[in-house]
């Protein structure tokens, strides 16, 4: 039988090589519920794919982040605000040579959580729901709920 090549090993080992010692590697990363390693992609890459075929993904672009102007296309949604966040996350964790996958895995489910109108929102739900927090939620939504 042909030895095929696999895309994900060849990914674990330039981590091995490249990222900084105490960098997490995809080699190995934990998962709450055991499943066969795939042929293409990392660990952290399939938990970045699951995130961004989420409902709750989705539903970023209809929450608003922060209003700059009353009209026009100049507010920014959740969904914006995580790209953002995403991306400048990736180049600080390039340079320090960090997981970037796993970087981005975090970054785009970071808001998942979030409640209506931002932290007034989650101060609201606080008072209801003592010791809420929208990044605890953030990963219910994907371990529990999606």
């Amino acid at each position: 039988m042909s030895e095929t090549i696999s895309i994900r090993r060849t990914y674990e080992e330039h981590e091995a090589n490249w990222l900084a010692p105490l960098a997490t590697r995809s080699a190995g990363a934990d998962r709450p519920v055991p499943e066969p390693p795939d042929s293409t992609r990392t660990a952290f890459q399939r938990d970045r794919d699951r995130i961004i075929h989420t409902k709750s993904f989705r539903r970023l672009m209809h929450k608003t982040q922060v209003f700059i102007a009353p009209a026009g296309d100049h507010y920014r949604t959740r969904l914006t605000h995580t790209l953002e966040v995403t991306q400048i996350a990736r180049t600080i964790g390039r340079a320090l040579r960090l997981n970037e996958d796993l970087i981005e895995a975090i970054g785009m489910g970071h808001d998942l959580g979030h409640t209506p109108f931002g932290h007034a929102g989650e101060t609201a739900l606080g008072q209801f729901l003592p010791g809420f927090r929208h990044n605890e939620q953030s990963v219910r939504v994907v371990d529990l709920l999606e």
